[in-house]
């Protein structure tokens, strides 16, 4: 794993193309969602791995996030729900898998439209490490964040994200309302495969020990199903 701290013109994509502990699309669970979705949108890949990792697999806060296990592609894909990393991740390995150059990118944001049991478990608007992709399409980089799901959305009334097959499609600054969503406060650069470590340091950096405490205690609760 490395962090690419500028882009450059001449860079070699192959590593972008790989298959990684975490971006395991070589698993055949990966393998068969790429050959169906290749049947029904062969000339598409782009945003059908998109509206997949999007819509398929609902965005859950609470899910399991202090294994390295947890962030599989292929755990994320079986478990059927995640949080923007994991499902940063698992689109990393559908667009791979489909021959699309993808990398992870990472930042902090603010969502100022959270609902009553996150901020509970926060007590901050501040997401530390907020994971989305870089597709590489069109000869250039497109950065596609496939966090929040279409029926989520809808029901909190939220803009979504959607994706063309070429152009930017990241977090929208405000909702259907006009009030003030997301902002995005740091970027963290550019990677071409997860930075566990980075990423749980990051966390224990941006939040208080209670706060981890109760995040894995509702993790505890995802995995048992209560």
């Amino acid at each position: 794993m490395r962090c690419i701290k500028s882009a450059d013109p001449m860079e070699d994509l192959s590593r972008y193309l790989m298959p990684t502990f975490y971006i395991d699309y070589d698993s055949p669970s990966i393998s068969h969602v790429v050959s169906e979705l290749t049947k029904a949108h062969p000339h598409d890949m782009a945003r059908a791995v998109f509206n997949f990792v999007r819509d398929e697999i609902p965005y859950n806060p609470y899910t399991p996030f202090y294994r390295p296990g947890h962030y599989r592609a292929s755990e994320t894909l079986k478990r059927g729900e995640g949080f923007c990393v994991q499902k940063a991740v698992l689109l990393a390995a559908l667009a791979r898998a489909s021959g699309i150059p993808t990398r992870l990118v990472f930042a902090d944001i603010r969502n100022y439209l959270m609902p009553p049991k996150l901020w509970n478990m926060m007590k901050t608007d501040f997401f530390a490490f907020h994971g989305y992709d870089e597709l590489y399409v069109d000869g250039t980089w497109v950065k596609v964040t496939p966090t929040f799901d279409k029926a989520m959305c809808k029901r909190l009334g939220l803009r979504l994200v959607e994706f063309d097959g070429h152009n930017h499609a990241i977090f929208h600054s405000h909702d259907l309302n006009g009030r003030l969503h997301i902002e995005y406060v740091n970027n963290h650069g550019v990677f071409d495969d997860l930075p566990f470590k980075t990423i749980l340091d990051g966390f224990r950096h941006a939040y208080p020990e209670d706060m981890i405490t109760r995040w894995i205690d509702l993790s505890h609760h995802a995995e048992r199903g209560t």
